[in-house]
C-alpha cells in the first residue's frame, strides 16, 4: 500500500539524518521509497529549504508537482489575506487524490518552524516492525498521513511519535 506521511523533527538537521536511515532501510529492503523530499529550516533563515529526491522516477511524477508546490506556497506566502487562500488552492489543487485535507496541509505549514525540519515521504510496502527498529531515536513527530485511523495508530506505535 502506497502510504504518504509527514515527519516533523525539532533540530534542522533532523529530517535529513532520518533520510539517511530510510534510504540504508530501502537498501536492506524494508521499504521502498517512491519518493520523498526533506525540508530544513535553519533557526536564522527567512524560509526553509525544500530538496525534493526522485527514488522512482516511474512513480513519483505527481509528487514531484506536489513537492514543488508545497515548498512555494505552503512556506512561502504571506501568513494572512487573500494571498494565503491563493496558496492553499494550488496545494488543494496538486493534492486531490492523495487523501491529504487542506486543514492537513495548514498544520504542517503552522508545525514546520524556524529551527525544525521534515520529511515528506510516499513509500510502499513496508515492514513496519522492521524500519520502526531503524528509527528508535530519531524524535520524530506524525504530522500527517493519507492512512486509515487504525493504520495510523499502528504506524504511531510501531514508530511513537504522535
Amino acid at each position: 500500500m502506497t502510504t504518504f506521511t509527514v515527519w516533523k523533527f525539532e533540530d534542522a538537521g533532523g529530517a535529513q539524518r532520518a533520510e539517511e536511515t530510510l534510504k540504508q532501510a530501502q537498501d536492506d529492503g524494508l521499504v521502498e521509497l517512491v519518493d520523498h523530499a526533506v525540508l530544513s529550516w535553519e533557526p536564522d533563515a527567512e524560509k526553509p529549504e525544500l530538496h525534493h529526491k526522485h527514488d522512482s522516477m516511474r512513480r513519483s511524477a505527481g509528487w514531484g508537482a506536489m513537492w514543488g508546490v508545497m515548498g512555494g506556497a505552503l512556506f512561502a506566502i504571506p501568513v494572512a489575506g487573500a494571498a494565503i487562500g491563493l496558496g492553499l488552492g494550488a496545494l488543494r489543487k496538486v493534492s486531490e487524490g492523495t487523501g491529504i485535507s487542506e486543514a492537513e496541509l495548514e498544520r504542517v505549514r503552522d508545525q514546520i518552524t524556524p529551527g525544525t525540519s521534515a520529511l515528506f515521504l510516499v513509500t510502499d510496502n513496508a515492514n513496519l516492525d522492521r524500519l520502526g527498529e531503524r528509527f528508535t531515536g530519531h524524535d520524530s513527530r506524525l504530522l500527517t498521513t493519507n492512512l486509515t485511523e487504525a493504520e495510523r495508530d499502528t504506524l504511531l506505535e510501531t514508530f511513537g511519535g504522535g
